[in-house]
């Protein structure tokens, strides 16, 4: 089975067809989010100790931190065919 893959930055990836929401970090209620999937276990975070720029919610209630900008991972999924932003034909 083929999985498409998108670079979320430092090399981290994640599953295209996983991705429900892409948010910026600093309203209320994406706080909550992010402060509620911490307590039960469901945030990961792949800023690297930098500024959080991107939420990343998925299908499985997982929630992901980055330092990419959010039109910057929309930008990638719709078009960009660069090496280092998107990575197709990835097998499971």
């Amino acid at each position: 089975m083929d999985v498409k893959m998108i670079n979320v930055g430092y090399g981290n990836l994640v599953a295209v067809n996983r991705i429900v929401a892409i948010v910026a970090p600093e309203s209320a209620p994406i706080k909550r989010l992010v402060q509620d999937a911490k307590e039960n276990y469901k945030l990961i975070d792949a800023t690297y100790g930098r500024k959080k720029r991107a939420v990343i919610v998925t299908d499985s209630g997982y929630v992901l931190l980055t330092s990419v900008q959010p039109e910057t991972i929309y930008r990638r999924l719709n078009g960009s065919k660069l090496e280092d932003d998107l990575y197709d034909d990835l097998e499971e």
